[in-house]
């Protein structure tokens, strides 16, 4: 049986991952593996029932992926991340033409996570 999707990104520079994904959009680091203390460094992220995994490693996968993530309310994430004033992202909402409001952050690496919520109609 199907469980649930977790995504691989690729990541240059742990910084400005940390930076990003822990400090602006507020995950929590799960775990995080070397091989050995000079290896590429691989790491879960979660936020709610989001789960990313954040690789170093060249193979893993390429950057410049995009996840869509639903959202109950993309009002208040946007207002929270409006507030961190973080210097390498503004984001605003979008009403896109299939029914539904987004919004776009992309991370230093060129990965795009659109924040989606369902219009009422």
């Amino acid at each position: 049986m199907l469980k649930r999707i977790v995504p691989i990104l690729r990541i240059f520079d742990e910084n400005k991952a940390r930076e990003f994904y822990l400090e602006y959009l507020g995950f929590q680091l799960d775990w995080e593996h070397r091989f050995e203390p000079d290896m590429p460094l691989y790491m879960q992220v979660s936020l709610d029932s989001i789960l990313i995994h954040l690789s170093e490693h060249h193979g893993d996968c390429t950057p410049g992926a995009a996840l869509r993530v639903e959202t109950d309310n993309l009002e208040a994430l946007h207002n929270a991340l409006r507030h961190k004033e973080y210097k390498n992202a503004r984001p605003g909402i979008e009403e896109a033409p299939w029914n539904s409001r987004e919004m776009t952050v992309t991370d230093p690496f060129g990965n795009r996570i659109i924040f989606v919520e369902a219009s009422a109609e």
